[in-house]
């Protein structure tokens, strides 16, 4: 039934009036692949960009849902929202991907494993989202996961914003503002947001109906820049994110009794500063940047388990283009990370080199070839590498890509993981076990054609993780590590294009063969991840309206039972009042599916929200 309901839904939307974009995915610059801007054509690497119309035609209040639609992106959630989530691209582990935020590392240094805590990032005042997938990160010290670079709203001249209020099931209410203000040597923008859920019953285990595991966030993000010469720039960016979340399953400090009255907190205060020096040859940007991370957790109403971490980052970045078809990019970083639970206080410094070599021939091959070396605290010198090219041709008035890279990257165990396997609370054959660090290994070839109107196309990748460190399930012992490579490999295949005069499609499907050093399936990957959207515009372009379907094939638990099987539908709609004023609403999980990503955690079921948003 729920098939059928899907194709009747799609072909009553297919005979809708239909659009095409003016935007151009193969026109685009990006600077994630490479820190500096290059247009997308050029670039060898394998990059999703999602712009602010992107954010706003999907409608979802969590980024995270909105990541989920880009090819081999997928998220595994643990009972709605607020509550911890795990964004894996291409199979690999969230804390091997790094998530920049206006050049913000927002990895949490209190965590077992380092990395961000994608669950209390909101799509309001999200201006641009870039994601670079699998071990292609050589100039961030990246690991396989790849790169996910966010830009809040752009510094505009003169003065506009936009004033946005959203209501829906679960109790659920969002307040969000977005200021703007500037002219060609000031300007400053600042985005507010205030979401409130009252949730749901986040376990299947917890048979009591009336208890709800809500979620309050309460973010703020502001950017000040200053131009106070023709090619210099000074900007400031500050982040305050507060989140407040209630789970189940926990135990009361007393009688280490297990209680569903669990809740934690999560503040994350960060800032960064930056000077630019853009020249016509020479570019130069000296920046640091701070991020302090409290997390703590209540049972009961008593608070029990609290967690301190920092991120302290200073970098150099300068490129130098003696010529259009040809230019160096080069730069060094230094990082301290610190961690405090209470029981381990600990800190770890590490420098990093980088450079790499950009050159193009008749404006049809461009290539890459860089190198990257990390000296370590606890790990000693690393060297990583990654070479890219991208070769085009003409083709029936549009350009063929065929592009290909390789690269390595490497993760040092956390703070967390060194200090548990060397505290009391780890037990043989963890127990004074030395971890070493990680490596990986990936490369991709891929082939699209397209233009500005349209893109079709198909990558294959494989990739491995060597040395892969994860926690003991079956003793708790601590933390343990394989002794081969974890694998992923597969396909993705990806579509844009305009079907009539005011209808478009965009479609991704990524096929996942992965399985760890001892030959078993990695635990909640997918086989078979698939997203399609369609959007529709009335010639005035009051009306818009979209639909979205994802799903997912073929994840399994730990001991290999199989996960859930599913597909969610989401529809969203946006009409125009008048040229400033809009109403909008969407209803999530339309076919009301019933899954779990997480084995005992329950997800959302049909869901409508609807809002207004005022824009000046």
């Amino acid at each position: 039934m729920k098939s059928q309901a899907i194709l009747g839904a799609l072909a009553l939307i297919s005979t809708l009036p239909a659009y095409s974009d003016s935007a151009g995915p193969l026109e685009e610059m990006v600077i994630t692949s490479s820190r500096v801007p290059m247009p997308l054509r050029e670039v060898g690497t394998s990059i999703s960009v999602i712009d602010a119309a992107g954010i706003r035609a999907r409608g979802f209040t969590s980024l995270q849902d909105v990541l989920r639609s880009q090819p081999s992106v997928a998220v595994s959630n643990n009972g709605g929202a607020g509550k911890v989530s795990s964004l894996r691209i291409r199979g690999e582990e969230a804390y091997r991907t790094l998530v920049l935020i206006d050049g913000i590392d927002i990895s949490d240094t209190s965590a077992p494993q380092i990395g961000p805590r994608i669950e209390h990032l909101l799509s309001a005042g999200i201006q641009r989202v870039e994601i670079l997938r699998g071990p292609q990160g050589m100039m961030y010290g990246a690991d396989a996961g790849g790169v996910v670079n966010i830009s809040t709203r752009v510094p505009v001249t003169g003065f506009g914003g936009d004033l946005s209020a959203e209501a829906g099931r679960y109790g659920s209410r969002q307040l969000s503002a977005n200021v703007a203000a500037g002219n060609e040597q000031m300007d400053a923008n600042l985005a507010l947001t205030d979401l409130r859920s009252d949730g749901f019953n986040a376990r299947s285990t917890d048979l009591d109906p009336g208890d709800r595991d809500g979620y309050d966030n309460r973010s703020a993000h502001g950017r000040v820049g200053w131009n106070p010469a023709e090619r210099l720039r000074l900007e400031l960016v500050a982040r305050d994110v507060d989140g407040d979340n209630e789970f189940d399953s926990c135990f009361t400090n007393d009688t280490s009794s297990p209680t569903n009255r669990c809740s934690d907190s999560f503040d994350q205060r960060s800032w960064r500063g930056s000077a630019q020096y853009n020249g016509e040859q020479l570019r130069h940007e000296l920046a640091y940047s701070h991020n302090r991370t409290e997390r703590q957790q209540y049972s009961e109403g008593l608070p029990g388990f609290g967690t301190e971490g920092e991120i302290a980052h200073w970098s150099y970045l300068g490129s130098f283009a003696p010529s259009p078809q040809l230019q160096l990019v080069y730069g060094v970083d230094h990082k301290r990370e610190t961690m405090d639970d209470g029981g381990f206080d600990t800190q770890r410094d590490q420098d990093g080199y980088y450079l790499e070599y950009q050159g193009s021939l008749a404006d049809s091959l461009f290539f890459t070839a860089g190198a990257r070396y990390d000296d370590n605290d606890d790990f000693g010198s690393h060297d990583t590498y990654r070479v890219s090219a991208a070769y085009l041709w003409p083709l029936a008035a549009r350009e063929l890509k065929l592009r290909g890279s390789w690269g390595t990257g490497f993760r040092a165990p956390s703070l967390y993981e060194i200090a548990y396997n060397r505290s009391s609370f780890a037990g043989p054959p963890a127990a004074g076990l030395e971890l070493r660090e990680e490596r990986s290994e990936g490369y991709e070839v891929g082939l699209s054609w397209g233009d500005s109107e349209l893109l079709l196309e198909a990558v294959y990748f494989r990739q491995s993780v060597k040395n892969e460190i994860f926690f003991d399930l079956d003793t708790f012992s601590g933390y343990l590590q394989g002794s081969g490579d974890s694998d992923s490999s597969g396909i993705e295949l990806i579509a844009d294009l305009p079907l009539a005069a005011q209808f478009r499609l965009q479609a991704n499907y990524t096929y996942n063969d992965n399985e760890t050093a001892a030959g078993g399936h990695r635990v909640y990957r997918p086989t078979h991840l698939g997203n399609l959207g369609l959007q529709w515009r009335s010639q005035s372009e009051q009306l818009r309206l979209g639909v979205q379907l994802r799903l997912a094939r073929d994840a399994r638990e730990a001991d290999g039972t199989a996960l859930d099987d599913y597909e969610v539908m989401d529809l969203n709609a946006r009409f125009a009042l008048l040229p400033d004023l809009e109403l909008y609403g969407r209803v999530e999980n339309l076919l009301n599916s019933r899954y779990q990503e997480i084995p005992t955690y329950r997800t959302s079921a049909r869901a409508a929200y609807a809002g207004v948003r005022y824009s000046f």
